[in-house]
Protein backbone atom coordinates (compact mmCIF):
# COMPACT_ATOMS: atom_id res chain seq x y z
CA UNK A 1 0.00 0.00 0.00
CA UNK A 2 1.47 3.14 -1.08
CA UNK A 3 1.90 5.78 1.73
CA UNK A 4 0.79 9.53 1.35
CA UNK A 5 4.14 11.04 1.13
CA UNK A 6 5.31 9.19 -1.56
CA UNK A 7 1.79 9.86 -3.50
CA UNK A 8 2.94 13.52 -3.18
CA UNK A 9 6.83 13.13 -4.37
CA UNK A 10 5.50 11.33 -7.58
CA UNK A 11 2.82 13.53 -8.55
CA UNK A 12 5.40 16.43 -8.01
CA UNK A 13 7.85 14.86 -10.36
CA UNK A 14 5.55 14.60 -12.78
CA UNK A 15 4.45 17.91 -12.69
CA UNK A 16 7.63 19.41 -13.71
CA UNK A 17 6.72 19.03 -17.23
CA UNK A 18 3.06 20.26 -17.67
CA UNK A 19 3.81 24.22 -17.29
CA UNK A 20 3.76 26.29 -20.29
CA UNK A 21 7.13 27.96 -19.84
CA UNK A 22 8.75 24.91 -20.24
CA UNK A 23 7.24 24.37 -23.95
CA UNK A 24 7.77 28.00 -24.92
CA UNK A 25 11.45 27.59 -24.67
CA UNK A 26 11.31 25.71 -27.72
CA UNK A 27 10.12 28.81 -30.11
CA UNK A 28 13.34 29.77 -31.63
CA UNK A 29 14.12 26.10 -32.20
CA UNK A 30 13.44 27.42 -35.92
CA UNK A 31 16.92 28.97 -36.05
CA UNK A 32 18.45 26.07 -34.19
CA UNK A 33 17.18 22.85 -35.78
CA UNK A 34 17.05 22.89 -39.61
CA UNK A 35 17.68 19.78 -40.50
CA UNK A 36 15.22 17.14 -41.12
CA UNK A 37 17.12 14.85 -37.93
CA UNK A 38 17.42 17.49 -35.57
CA UNK A 39 13.52 17.46 -35.56
CA UNK A 40 13.23 13.73 -35.51
CA UNK A 41 15.74 14.44 -31.79
CA UNK A 42 12.78 16.80 -30.38
CA UNK A 43 10.19 14.16 -31.75
CA UNK A 44 12.10 11.27 -29.83
CA UNK A 45 12.46 13.25 -27.10
CA UNK A 46 8.71 14.31 -26.56
CA UNK A 47 7.72 10.63 -26.95
CA UNK A 48 9.98 9.39 -24.22
CA UNK A 49 8.29 12.63 -22.15
CA UNK A 50 4.61 11.42 -23.16
CA UNK A 51 5.41 7.35 -22.59
CA UNK A 52 7.08 8.58 -19.34
CA UNK A 53 3.66 10.07 -18.01
CA UNK A 54 1.61 7.19 -20.08
CA UNK A 55 0.08 9.87 -22.09
CA UNK A 56 -1.08 8.31 -25.64
CA UNK A 57 0.70 9.02 -28.90
CA UNK A 58 -1.62 11.81 -30.66
CA UNK A 59 -3.52 11.75 -34.25
CA UNK A 60 -0.85 14.50 -34.90
CA UNK A 61 2.45 12.27 -33.68
CA UNK A 62 1.17 9.40 -35.64
CA UNK A 63 0.42 11.36 -39.33
CA UNK A 64 3.52 12.55 -39.15
CA UNK A 65 5.54 9.23 -38.46
CA UNK A 66 5.24 9.37 -42.23
CA UNK A 67 6.07 13.03 -43.45
CA UNK A 68 8.68 15.87 -43.15
CA UNK A 69 8.21 17.84 -39.72
CA UNK A 70 8.55 22.05 -39.15
CA UNK A 71 8.91 24.01 -36.32
CA UNK A 72 4.80 25.36 -36.29
CA UNK A 73 4.59 21.31 -36.36
CA UNK A 74 6.73 20.97 -33.13
CA UNK A 75 5.26 24.15 -31.68
CA UNK A 76 1.73 22.39 -32.31
CA UNK A 77 3.07 19.07 -30.50
CA UNK A 78 3.81 21.19 -27.18
CA UNK A 79 0.48 22.55 -27.29
CA UNK A 80 -0.80 18.98 -27.81
CA UNK A 81 1.00 17.78 -25.09
CA UNK A 82 0.71 20.53 -22.68
CA UNK A 83 -3.29 19.95 -22.82
CA UNK A 84 -2.77 16.60 -22.29
CA UNK A 85 -0.19 17.11 -19.02
CA UNK A 86 -3.23 19.55 -17.91
CA UNK A 87 -5.88 16.90 -17.90
CA UNK A 88 -3.40 14.97 -16.67
CA UNK A 89 -2.21 16.78 -13.53
CA UNK A 90 -6.70 17.32 -13.42
CA UNK A 91 -6.83 13.39 -13.05
CA UNK A 92 -3.81 13.11 -10.81
CA UNK A 93 -5.29 16.06 -8.42
CA UNK A 94 -8.67 14.33 -8.57
CA UNK A 95 -6.89 10.43 -7.65
CA UNK A 96 -4.86 12.73 -5.24
CA UNK A 97 -8.39 13.99 -3.13
CA UNK A 98 -9.61 10.21 -3.82
CA UNK A 99 -6.98 8.56 -2.17
CA UNK A 100 -6.58 11.18 0.57
CA UNK A 101 -10.55 10.71 1.27
CA UNK A 102 -9.77 7.21 1.55
CA UNK A 103 -7.14 7.12 3.72
CA UNK A 104 -9.13 9.30 5.77
CA UNK A 105 -12.10 6.53 5.77
CA UNK A 106 -9.43 4.11 6.39
CA UNK A 107 -7.91 5.66 9.30
CA UNK A 108 -11.10 6.48 10.97
CA UNK A 109 -12.37 2.77 10.34
CA UNK A 110 -8.92 1.88 12.10
CA UNK A 111 -9.40 4.50 14.99
CA UNK A 112 -13.10 3.35 15.89
CA UNK A 113 -11.83 -0.64 15.18
CA UNK A 114 -9.31 0.51 17.26
CA UNK A 115 -11.51 1.76 19.82
CA UNK A 116 -14.01 -0.48 19.72
CA UNK A 117 -11.13 -3.57 20.45
CA UNK A 118 -10.24 -1.74 23.36
CA UNK A 119 -13.43 -0.82 24.84
CA UNK A 120 -13.74 -4.62 24.31
CA UNK A 121 -10.44 -5.22 25.93
CA UNK A 122 -11.42 -3.50 29.01
CA UNK A 123 -14.83 -5.02 29.14
CA UNK A 124 -13.05 -8.81 29.13
CA UNK A 125 -10.35 -7.34 31.22
CA UNK A 126 -12.96 -6.01 33.99
CA UNK A 127 -15.08 -9.47 33.61
CA UNK A 128 -12.05 -11.70 33.82
CA UNK A 129 -10.46 -9.61 36.96
CA UNK A 130 -14.36 -10.00 38.40
CA UNK A 131 -14.82 -13.59 37.58
CA UNK A 132 -11.00 -13.95 39.30
CA UNK A 133 -11.74 -11.95 42.68
CA UNK A 134 -15.74 -14.25 42.82
CA UNK A 135 -12.84 -17.33 41.93
CA UNK A 136 -10.57 -16.15 44.93
CA UNK A 137 -13.49 -15.81 47.22
CA UNK A 138 -15.11 -19.02 46.68
CA UNK A 139 -11.53 -20.50 47.17
CA UNK A 140 -11.28 -18.92 50.13
CA UNK A 141 -14.80 -20.16 51.41
CA UNK A 142 -14.16 -23.53 50.62
CA UNK A 143 -11.19 -23.11 52.29
CA UNK A 144 -12.98 -22.08 55.53
CA UNK A 145 -15.27 -24.61 55.02
CA UNK A 146 -12.75 -27.39 54.71
CA UNK A 147 -10.85 -26.11 57.84
CA UNK A 148 -13.98 -26.50 59.95
CA UNK A 149 -15.08 -29.44 58.48
CA UNK A 150 -11.43 -30.57 59.17
CA UNK A 151 -11.77 -29.49 62.99
CA UNK A 152 -15.01 -30.85 63.16
CA UNK A 153 -14.06 -34.05 61.87
CA UNK A 154 -11.09 -34.47 64.14
CA UNK A 155 -13.09 -33.21 67.02
CA UNK A 156 -15.73 -36.19 65.81
CA UNK A 157 -12.84 -38.83 65.95
CA UNK A 158 -11.67 -38.00 69.15
CA UNK A 159 -15.08 -38.51 70.90
CA UNK A 160 -15.48 -41.88 68.58
CA UNK A 161 -11.85 -43.11 69.78
CA UNK A 162 -12.89 -41.87 73.33
CA UNK A 163 -16.26 -43.85 73.43
CA UNK A 164 -14.89 -46.91 71.30
CA UNK A 165 -12.29 -47.78 73.89
CA UNK A 166 -14.64 -47.56 76.14
CA UNK A 167 -17.02 -49.54 74.49
CA UNK A 168 -14.11 -51.63 73.34
CA UNK A 169 -13.52 -52.10 77.37
CA UNK A 170 -17.07 -53.37 77.51
CA UNK A 171 -17.07 -55.79 74.97
CA UNK A 172 -13.99 -57.33 76.37
CA UNK A 173 -15.56 -57.84 79.76
CA UNK A 174 -19.09 -58.92 78.15
CA UNK A 175 -16.62 -61.11 75.55
CA UNK A 176 -15.11 -62.71 78.80
CA UNK A 177 -18.43 -62.97 80.75
CA UNK A 178 -19.07 -65.06 77.13
CA UNK A 179 -16.80 -67.27 76.88
CA UNK A 180 -17.17 -68.33 80.21
CA UNK A 181 -21.00 -68.69 79.41
CA UNK A 182 -19.59 -70.69 76.49
CA UNK A 183 -17.61 -73.32 78.89
CA UNK A 184 -20.49 -73.82 80.37
CA UNK A 185 -22.52 -74.97 77.86
CA UNK A 186 -19.42 -77.01 76.76
CA UNK A 187 -19.28 -78.97 79.29
CA UNK A 188 -23.32 -78.98 79.02
CA UNK A 189 -23.09 -80.27 75.53
CA UNK A 190 -20.65 -82.71 76.57
CA UNK A 191 -23.11 -84.11 78.98
CA UNK A 192 -25.92 -83.96 76.72
CA UNK A 193 -23.63 -85.58 74.19
CA UNK A 194 -23.44 -88.68 76.53
CA UNK A 195 -26.98 -88.58 77.20
CA UNK A 196 -27.96 -88.51 73.34
CA UNK A 197 -24.82 -91.35 73.19
CA UNK A 198 -27.32 -93.48 75.00
CA UNK A 199 -30.07 -92.68 73.14
CA UNK A 200 -28.64 -93.68 69.99
CA UNK A 201 -27.67 -96.68 71.68
CA UNK A 202 -31.51 -97.10 72.53
CA UNK A 203 -32.77 -96.15 69.19
CA UNK A 204 -30.20 -98.93 67.64
CA UNK A 205 -32.33 -101.32 69.65
CA UNK A 206 -35.35 -100.15 68.55
CA UNK A 207 -34.41 -100.09 64.57
CA UNK A 208 -32.88 -103.50 65.09
CA UNK A 209 -36.17 -104.72 66.59
CA UNK A 210 -38.86 -102.30 63.59
CA UNK A 211 -36.21 -104.36 61.41
CA UNK A 212 -37.38 -108.23 62.43
CA UNK A 213 -40.79 -106.80 62.25
CA UNK A 214 -40.76 -105.13 59.01
CA UNK A 215 -39.48 -108.29 58.27
CA UNK A 216 -42.26 -110.38 59.57
CA UNK A 217 -44.43 -107.86 57.82
CA UNK A 218 -43.24 -109.01 54.47
CA UNK A 219 -43.23 -112.73 55.25
CA UNK A 220 -46.68 -112.63 56.90
CA UNK A 221 -48.32 -109.71 54.49
CA UNK A 222 -47.02 -109.42 51.13
CA UNK A 223 -45.20 -112.91 50.35
CA UNK A 224 -48.73 -114.76 51.06
CA UNK A 225 -50.38 -112.84 48.85
CA UNK A 226 -47.96 -113.33 45.95
CA UNK A 227 -48.91 -116.26 45.00
CA UNK A 228 -53.03 -115.53 44.42
CA UNK A 229 -52.05 -111.64 43.03
CA UNK A 230 -49.67 -113.10 39.88
CA UNK A 231 -52.21 -115.93 39.59
CA UNK A 232 -55.59 -113.69 39.13
CA UNK A 233 -53.07 -112.19 36.68
CA UNK A 234 -52.63 -115.40 34.75
CA UNK A 235 -49.20 -115.75 36.07
CA UNK A 236 -48.17 -119.30 38.51
CA UNK A 237 -46.19 -118.97 41.58
CA UNK A 238 -44.34 -121.85 42.61
CA UNK A 239 -41.69 -120.38 44.56
CA UNK A 240 -41.29 -117.59 46.83
CA UNK A 241 -37.86 -116.56 48.05
CA UNK A 242 -36.38 -113.84 50.55
CA UNK A 243 -33.94 -111.42 51.40
CA UNK A 244 -31.84 -113.14 48.28
CA UNK A 245 -28.32 -111.59 48.78
CA UNK A 246 -25.68 -111.63 45.84
CA UNK A 247 -21.89 -110.28 45.14
CA UNK A 248 -19.59 -109.56 42.31
CA UNK A 249 -15.91 -108.97 41.65
CA UNK A 250 -15.41 -105.30 42.56
CA UNK A 251 -17.37 -104.29 45.45
CA UNK A 252 -20.56 -104.74 43.92
CA UNK A 253 -23.63 -105.88 45.30
CA UNK A 254 -27.26 -106.90 45.30
CA UNK A 255 -30.18 -107.72 47.73
CA UNK A 256 -33.33 -109.11 46.69
CA UNK A 257 -36.11 -108.46 48.98
CA UNK A 258 -38.88 -110.98 47.22
CA UNK A 259 -38.10 -113.21 45.02
CA UNK A 260 -41.22 -115.21 43.15
CA UNK A 261 -40.48 -117.76 39.93
CA UNK A 262 -41.89 -120.15 38.00
CA UNK A 263 -40.70 -122.68 35.22
CA UNK A 264 -40.08 -119.80 32.76
CA UNK A 265 -40.35 -116.41 34.63
CA UNK A 266 -39.05 -115.17 38.23
CA UNK A 267 -40.56 -111.42 39.50
CA UNK A 268 -38.25 -109.24 41.76
CA UNK A 269 -40.51 -107.34 44.41
CA UNK A 270 -39.08 -104.23 46.47
CA UNK A 271 -40.75 -103.65 49.25
CA UNK A 272 -40.66 -99.96 51.18
CA UNK A 273 -42.66 -98.40 53.97
CA UNK A 274 -42.02 -95.24 51.88
CA UNK A 275 -42.25 -95.94 48.07
CA UNK A 276 -39.95 -92.23 46.36
CA UNK A 277 -39.16 -91.36 42.69
CA UNK A 278 -35.39 -92.49 43.82
CA UNK A 279 -36.98 -96.22 44.66
CA UNK A 280 -38.59 -96.66 41.55
CA UNK A 281 -35.14 -95.29 39.67
CA UNK A 282 -33.11 -97.63 41.62
CA UNK A 283 -35.44 -100.99 41.25
CA UNK A 284 -35.22 -99.88 37.27
CA UNK A 285 -31.24 -100.42 37.73
CA UNK A 286 -31.56 -103.77 40.06
CA UNK A 287 -33.99 -105.77 37.67
CA UNK A 288 -31.63 -104.92 34.71
CA UNK A 289 -28.59 -106.41 36.24
CA UNK A 290 -30.92 -109.36 38.11
CA UNK A 291 -29.53 -112.10 35.90
CA UNK A 292 -25.64 -110.74 35.75
CA UNK A 293 -26.00 -111.02 39.98
CA UNK A 294 -28.03 -114.26 39.17
CA UNK A 295 -26.84 -116.34 36.13
CA UNK A 296 -28.79 -119.34 37.53
CA UNK A 297 -31.92 -117.16 35.91
CA UNK A 298 -30.40 -115.92 33.04
CA UNK A 299 -32.31 -118.43 30.69
CA UNK A 300 -35.92 -116.80 32.29
CA UNK A 301 -37.53 -113.50 31.45
CA UNK A 302 -37.83 -111.32 34.55
CA UNK A 303 -40.34 -109.37 35.63
CA UNK A 304 -40.19 -106.14 38.44
CA UNK A 305 -42.60 -105.36 40.89
CA UNK A 306 -42.33 -102.94 43.83
CA UNK A 307 -45.07 -102.69 47.28
CA UNK A 308 -45.01 -100.00 49.69
CA UNK A 309 -46.98 -98.92 52.48
CA UNK A 310 -46.99 -95.30 51.74
CA UNK A 311 -46.56 -93.95 48.42
CA UNK A 312 -45.45 -90.60 47.07
CA UNK A 313 -48.08 -88.27 45.06
CA UNK A 314 -47.48 -89.73 41.12
CA UNK A 315 -44.86 -92.77 41.83
CA UNK A 316 -47.83 -94.99 41.33
CA UNK A 317 -48.13 -93.80 37.87
CA UNK A 318 -44.55 -94.03 37.59
CA UNK A 319 -44.02 -97.55 38.61
CA UNK A 320 -46.69 -98.85 36.09
CA UNK A 321 -44.88 -96.54 33.50
CA UNK A 322 -41.82 -98.64 34.11
CA UNK A 323 -43.48 -101.54 33.54
CA UNK A 324 -43.36 -102.82 36.82
CA UNK A 325 -46.80 -104.46 38.99
CA UNK A 326 -47.57 -101.93 41.84
CA UNK A 327 -48.34 -104.03 45.01
CA UNK A 328 -50.59 -102.07 47.77
CA UNK A 329 -51.96 -102.43 51.06
CA UNK A 330 -56.23 -103.38 50.62
CA UNK A 331 -57.58 -103.49 54.70
CA UNK A 332 -55.66 -106.66 56.07
CA UNK A 333 -54.05 -107.66 52.71
CA UNK A 334 -52.37 -106.67 49.71
CA UNK A 335 -53.71 -106.30 46.21
CA UNK A 336 -52.18 -105.27 42.58
CA UNK A 337 -53.15 -101.57 41.46
CA UNK A 338 -52.14 -102.18 38.17
CA UNK A 339 -55.13 -102.57 35.76
CA UNK A 340 -56.64 -105.95 34.52
CA UNK A 341 -55.11 -104.77 30.69
CA UNK A 342 -51.63 -104.34 32.08
CA UNK A 343 -49.04 -105.56 30.31
CA UNK A 344 -45.92 -106.06 32.49
CA UNK A 345 -42.24 -105.16 30.96
CA UNK A 346 -39.74 -108.55 30.57
CA UNK A 347 -36.10 -108.45 30.55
Amino acid sequence: MLKYGQITKDYQRRRVFAFPEFYKSFQNLETVFHAKQGAWTIIKIFESIRRMQGIPLSPFWRNSMSQSLTIDDIWKLFQETNRLFREAEIRMEHDLQETRRLLQESDNKFQARREHDLQQARQLSQEADARLEREIQEARRLSQESHAKLEHDFQETRRFLQESSAETDRRFRETDRKFQETDRKFQETDRKFQETDKKIKEVTTLVGSLGGRWGEFVEGLVAPACETMFAERGIPIHRVYHNLKAGLPGGRNMQIDLLVTNTDSVAVIEVKSRLTNDDVRDHLVRVAEFKEFFPMYAHMRVMGAMAGIVIDQGVDRQVMNAGFYLIVQSGETVQLANEPSFQARFW
